[in-house]
């Protein structure tokens, strides 16, 4: 994953990475400090860090939202941290 663009494939398999290893609780998951859930229906995913929600959408879309760029640094940098060591 790349800083200035984030491709979608990389943000779908943190987000299983993040449901397959991570611990359940209250109707998501966490792994490495980054939430991860889904809608009812399974279409639209979340990943949560802080005051950080990135929405992934159907059809390849996504949007962050998120209160400091701070957030947003340390949130690229925990996903390409997880996405490098995945196994």
């Amino acid at each position: 994953m790349k800083n200035s663009h984030i491709a979608q494939v990389d943000l779908l398999h943190a987000f299983n990475l993040i449901t397959m290893k991570g611990n359940k609780a209250n109707g998501h998951y966490e792994y490495q400090g980054i939430k991860a859930w889904h809608d009812v229906d399974g279409y639209t995913c979340f990943l949560g860090y802080n005051d950080l929600t990135l929405t992934l959408l159907f059809h390849g879309r996504y949007t962050f939202d998120f209160k400091e760029k701070e957030t947003f640094d340390a949130f690229i940098s925990k996903l390409n941290k997880l996405l490098v060591h995945k196994v």
